[in-house]
């Protein structure tokens, strides 16, 4: 009896939307300080009594140290950096315009078809993936299907920072199953919305972006002939593990309002707690990589790059080094989390998006991300 094989499938594109506006840390930290300055003045009674914890002034040399960022992208600063609002400051639209959503997915996904060689109305699968989505319904990716002129069907899903490697496996499955012949994976992300920018700790983790790839069977795309074969990359597997915790959680839903204790709002987005965050998942992502390795007889010395979710430099460098059995250079682990800071599901995507243009045919990457959850995806690929 002859084994089934499964049908190749390729990435065929990838595509990014930066926002127009950056903070730098030194900004970050200035309108905090003012934040935290007005805050402690307020309370500052109470804070004598000891019934409240005065609020800690940041520090931009300890941003850089903590976690390697150095800038981030954000959709609307003004609002982030006044003292008196900490959050953006986005103009509500109407039910007849494009959301923020889609409206940041369409240049990512535009880049992504171009290089695939497609067009809108050949995508027939729209898959969005990422930590926070608008609104519940109608869903982000059908209003994207509608925008593109695309057929077929389309949801949202969220694994927070693994959304776009689970959307990977989902859009691999829907092409070997037959639902699909030509999918794209998007992930826009607005995480300056889900963040405390209050809070010392969390402040400064998280930017703004948007990431988008397009996957086809590989047989199909050769034999069509389109796009530019040095945008080709063959998946040769996918693997998901996730595992529950608190140490990473947003509270923030549509049963906030219903609960009969009520939160203060700023309290039910992000948070977390790092060190154990740190501790557990840095071992976790490395023998989920290298399980997936083995799982497709490759050693870690046959892997040229590794495309890593970009949440913490000194994450990034234990996870590898726990792969490759040393420290990773900046060639085999490329960082943009300096520039971007943490972008959830996009990060490792970005990653791939800006570095991969310098392998080789045959060689081989690793696209990892992992977060809340806890979750992890790994999306191994080869260069055609």
């Amino acid at each position: 009896m002859t084994a089934f094989v499964f049908p190749s499938v390729s990435i065929t594109g990838t595509g990014l939307f930066t926002p127009p506006e950056s903070i730098s840390n030194a900004e970050l930290a200035a309108s905090l300080t003012a934040s935290v300055e007005k805050w402690n003045g307020e309370r500052a009674a109470e804070i004598e009594a000891g019934t409240v914890e005065a609020r800690s002034a940041p520090d931009e040399a300890f941003i850089v140290k903590a976690s390697g960022i150095e800038s981030r992208y954000v959709m609307e600063k003004s609002g982030v950096l006044d003292p008196d609002r900490m959050r953006p400051r986005l103009e509500t639209r109407s039910e007849d315009e494009l959301g923020i959503q889609a409206e940041m997915a369409m240049p990512a996904i535009l880049e992504a078809l171009a290089q695939a060689g497609r067009k809108g109305s050949d995508v027939d699968a729209v898959i969005v993936g990422c930590s926070n989505l608008q609104r519940a319904y109608p869903a982000v990716a059908v209003e994207i299907q509608d925008a593109l002129g695309a057929s077929g069907w389309g949801y949202d899903m969220n694994v927070a920072c693994s959304s776009a490697t689970f959307s990977i496996q989902a859009a691999v499955d829907a092409l070997r199953n037959g639902s699909a012949t030509c999918v794209v994976v998007v992930n826009p992300e607005i995480t300056s919305g889900h963040n405390n920018f209050e809070l010392r700790d969390f402040h400064f983790i998280f930017g703004d972006a948007c990431t988008a790839l397009v996957l086809e069977r590989t047989d199909e795309a050769v034999a069509d002939g389109l796009g530019d074969v040095a945008h080709r990359w063959e998946v040769l597997g996918t693997k998901l593990a996730t595992q529950f915790s608190n140490n990473i959680r947003n509270d923030f839903g549509f049963l906030n309002s219903s609960e009969v204790d009520q939160r203060d709002p700023h309290e039910v987005v992000f948070r977390q707690n790092g060190q154990m965050v740190f501790r557990e998942v840095c071992p976790m992502v490395a023998q989920h990589i290298t399980a997936h390795l083995g799982e497709l007889d490759l050693d870690a010395s046959a892997v040229r790059r590794f495309w890593l979710h970009q949440a913490n430099l000194k994450m990034n460098q234990l996870i590898a080094k726990g792969v490759l059995g040393r420290v990773p250079d900046d060639d085999e682990a490329p960082v943009i989390l300096n520039e971007y800071a943490n972008t959830s599901s996009a990060g490792s995507v970005i990653a791939f998006h800006k570095h991969r243009a310098d392998l080789d045919a045959g060689q081989v990457g690793v696209i990892c991300s992992f977060g809340a959850g806890y979750s992890v995806g790994s999306v191994i690929v080869r260069k055609f």
